[in-house]
């Protein structure tokens, strides 16, 4: 079990999360058009999985908001942004801020990606959604830069997420 702060006051984290050389765990995550999405759709790309609690918040909407901005200048490479959101609301953040360049997936279906990627809030009043991480992975789906942010109010070191492709 990890912890990380929600306005300095700890939260607990269960799971466990990859690290640097890791092999990442493959996952289903809902897309948009509710179609069952495995990690395996982009097995020849490189991924940023931007895990945030939900678009529905500032830093979660800031942090959605500059990894398109980047994205759109990285060789093959895809930006998930993974969280409970509904597909219906991540969507239409995405669709309202005219982001083009992430794709977003939700753990709604299917609960265990948040043990197995060590993002599950289990103590809180966000308990039940994923923490803030970034983990950043190449075309075999190797770890190549992994951070569970400590302060859930904080944006991720987008530096060293870019940095590590």
């Amino acid at each position: 079990m990890s912890k990380v702060t929600l306005d300095g006051n700890p939260i607990d984290v269960d799971g466990t999360f990859p690290a640097k050389g890791d092999t990442a765990p493959n996952f289903t995550l809902t897309n948009i058009g509710l179609e069952d999405t495995p990690l395996t759709a982009w097995s020849s790309k490189r991924k940023i999985l931007n895990i945030v609690p939900s678009v529905d918040t500032g830093v979660c909407a800031a942090s959605t908001r500059k990894f398109n901005e980047k994205a759109s200048s990285l060789d093959n490479t895809v930006v998930l942004v993974i969280s409970a959101d509904l597909p219906f609301a991540a969507g239409r953040f995405c669709g309202a801020e005219g982001l083009k360049d992430v794709v977003t997936l939700s753990t709604f279906r299917d609960d265990s990606f948040r043990k197995d990627y060590g993002v599950a809030i289990e103590s809180g009043p966000l308990r039940g959604l994923c923490a803030r991480a970034v983990i950043v992975l190449d075309e075999d789906n190797k770890v190549i830069h992994s951070q569970l942010v400590d302060e859930i109010k904080e944006e991720p070191d987008y530096e060293a997420a870019l940095a590590a492709l």
